[in-house]
């Protein structure tokens, strides 16, 4: 996530509430983008350092749990930045330019300079965020699925042009042999049944089957699921979008909310404040005097009934606005309370790391130092391929 500062309700609905139920179901990795903030405000990098921090105390507050995720920063683990090097050499301008969403951010951000080649570059980089940990599943809206399948094509293209390791065939079949005889046969036999009969379900058995082997060195298990397919080593994996559900939350105006709307409330905002925005909100503009009737469809405050309220609250609020037997005032009071009610322990969460910013500091430091493990490894590897790796 870009640190943009503080975060507000629709990131919570929209991605937190995700990332909280992922972290118990997956190894996640959750990271502070801030080079990618950097493609689109080079030019006031002196916000950068507080939005991380506000935004990581937003991740805690709302559930990220450091004891089953690991947080870091982007910037903290260089490998990032080389691994981009890297691919950018192998990596056509063409497949840049054509990213969908290239020309769209160029028309929507028409006050910025992106004539740049960090803003072209930015899907290789956020490729190399993802190929780094050989990430299998990235939790993405469909908006971002075409920067998934340009990740997956930049691996097939690495793959296909370093993964040809000499004597490749001699050491997949020696592999092969350490699966047992059992498992070497079932094996076989789906990749016969994958390259002869193009039997998809084949493919995915055999790489359950290789994902299941505690066994196996990184070396064969690569060279497994390069020989399954017909190719050469796997150095990179080719990562897959996980869709997730991402709930529109509604903004007090009754648009999507967004800073650049100007309607959002904070994860962590004050109680007095916050009741003060929901009791601003515009309502149904038929309703000017409290005896008007009214219609809920046209008011933004049912759009936050929708979400905080119960069956039971809605059914009040649709019969009291159409007969004028509620005025707006009391239709908002349910709202405020389901709000306050989900930022509270939120706030409570967050006053810990307010209190103490060290302890920030060290589950960040901890996950930087896992997370750039990972990333040495892979590195490696690449280097190697690429002929880089001077002994």
């Amino acid at each position: 996530m870009r640190p943009t500062g503080n975060l507000h309700l629709g990131h919570y609905h929209g991605v937190l509430k995700n990332w909280v139920r992922m972290q118990h179901e997956y190894e996640c990795y959750f990271f502070a983008a801030d080079w990618h903030a950097l493609t689109t405000h080079y030019d006031s990098p002196q916000i950068i350092e507080q939005s991380v921090w506000d935004m990581v105390i937003d991740w805690l507050a709302a559930g990220v749990d450091p004891a089953h995720a690991t947080l870091f920063i982007q910037s903290r683990v260089p490998e990032h930045a080389e691994l981009h090097l890297l691919l950018s050499m192998i990596t056509p301008l063409g497949w840049l330019e054509r990213m969908p969403t290239y020309k769209d951010q160029q028309e929507k951000l028409t006050g910025k300079d992106l004539s740049t080649y960090g803003f072209l570059g930015y899907p290789l980089l956020q490729s190399a965020d993802i190929l780094i940990y050989r990430a299998t599943q990235v939790p993405v809206g469909e908006d971002q699925v075409p920067h998934i399948e340009f990740t997956r094509e930049i691996a097939r293209r690495f793959n296909h042009i370093y993964g040809r390791e000499a004597g490749f065939e001699e050491k997949a079949l020696a592999a092969v042999k350490k699966l047992g005889s059992k498992k070497g046969k079932l094996y076989a036999e789906l990749r016969t049944r994958f390259q002869e009969q193009g039997d998809d379900e084949a493919l995915q058995s055999a790489k359950a089957l290789l994902d299941e082997q505690q066994n196996l060195s990184h070396g064969d298990r690569e060279r497994l699921f390069g020989y399954l397919e017909g190719g050469g080593k796997m150095i990179l994996s080719e990562p897959q979008a996980m869709l997730t559900a991402a709930s529109k939350m509604p903004g007090l105006d009754g648009q999507k909310m967004s800073k650049s709307y100007g309607n959002t409330i904070s994860l962590r905002e004050d109680e007095a404040e916050v009741a003060k925005k929901i009791k601003t909100m515009p309502t149904d503009p038929a309703r000017i005097r409290r005896t008007d009737a009214g219609d809920p469809d046209k008011c933004p405050v049912w759009q936050l009934h929708e979400v905080y309220s119960n069956d039971e609250v809605r059914q009040w609020v649709q019969q009291g606005c159409r007969s004028a037997g509620i005025g707006c005032i009391e239709c908002k009071q349910p709202v405020i309370d389901g709000v306050l009610s989900e930022q509270r322990p939120m706030r409570e969460r967050a006053q810990r790391y307010l209190d103490d910013p060290s302890l920030v500091r060290n589950i960040i430091a901890d996950g930087c130092e896992k997370a750039r493990k990972l990333a040495i490894d892979t590195m490696r590897d690449v280097r190697e391929v690429m002929g880089l790796e001077y002994k």
